[in-house]
């Protein structure tokens, strides 16, 4: 099982850069850049929140269940 981090799609729908994003919720770039990329283990409800607040969308807009064979 995984969990997909779509941060990238919603990036490109509402045409904002990751520099801009990093901007608007006061985190890194490096840890944005982590999100974007899969690598993410965690994220805080509150960098959720805001992440959500400024690309006006929903979590289940970011993230994503997918099933994986073990």
């Amino acid at each position: 099982m995984a969990i997909l981090v779509n941060l990238d799609v919603m990036l490109a729908k509402r045409k904002m850069s990751v520099t801009e994003l990093s901007e608007k919720v006061d985190i890194t770039m490096a840890n944005i850049s982590i999100l974007k990329n899969g690598k993410a283990k965690a994220i805080r409800f509150s960098t959720l929140n805001k992440i959500c607040e400024v690309l006006e969308c929903q979590p289940g807009d970011l993230l994503v269940y997918e099933e994986t064979s073990e």
